[in-house]
């Protein structure tokens, strides 16, 4: 196992300190090789060190500007730090140079939906659940962006998968609730928000839609 490995792996147990001694050898036994750039950078990047990590992923990409992985991990930091446009085009860059992951499309529409271009962002969330099928957050995110462009019956399509994959996606229910009071059927959507509450008995904005509906 090499030291980037090695440090992947201690990355996985939780333990930073080793995993970026790891990624320094790494980076010393091989200066030019962009993944101990990369790796370092995701350290010091979960530390909160966020202009140090993107030095090294800037260093990465100087030492090969097709290292798609280092664009994502840039835009992930970016995305973090609520620099929506700058994620966007980092994200953008993963996919110019070969990155088709589920993650790096997600990531993309997610930013998309931030600077408000919902309907940009549908296609690659798309992309998104169609590499990663079994991806709640991303089919949930995907519904909403459906819903919110007036797609009704697809967005529901897709809350319905979201709870299948998982049953106590308090928002999804919620959200699908919101789709059967939009199509008039009072007792289904009902039965939804009890259900998101059942779940999650704070979720405020469930309880205010179940009241409106009752009271109406």
């Amino acid at each position: 196992m090499d030291n980037n490995q090695l440090g992947v792996q201690y990355m996985q147990d939780g333990n930073l300190e080793e995993a970026a001694k790891a990624f320094n050898e790494a980076i010393n036994e091989q200066p030019n090789n962009p993944i101990g750039y990369i790796n370092f950078g995701n350290v010091l990047s979960t530390l909160g060190e966020n202009e140090k990590a993107l030095k090294f992923f800037q260093k990465a990409i100087e030492l090969d500007e097709n290292t798609a992985a280092a664009y994502y991990s840039a835009g992930s930091l970016f995305f973090n730090n609520e620099q929506f446009d700058e994620a966007k085009k980092m994200f953008e860059q993963a996919i110019k140079k070969g990155l088709e992951s589920s993650d790096n499309y997600f990531m993309l529409g997610l930013s998309l939906i931030q600077l408000n271009q919902g309907k940009l962002a549908l296609p690659y969330l798309q992309r998104a659940v169609e590499l990663d099928e079994t991806d709640a957050e991303a089919r949930f995110q995907y519904g909403l962006c459906l819903a919110q462009q007036q797609f009704i019956d697809e967005a529901m399509g897709q809350f319905e998968k979201c709870i299948e994959l998982a049953p106590n996606y308090s928002d999804a229910y919620y959200n699908l609730g919101v789709s059967y009071a939009f199509k008039e059927d009072a007792e289904k959507a009902i039965s939804l928000f009890n259900k998101a509450l059942e779940i999650q008995p704070d979720h405020h904005l469930a309880g205010h839609a179940k009241k409106l509906i009752e009271q109406a």
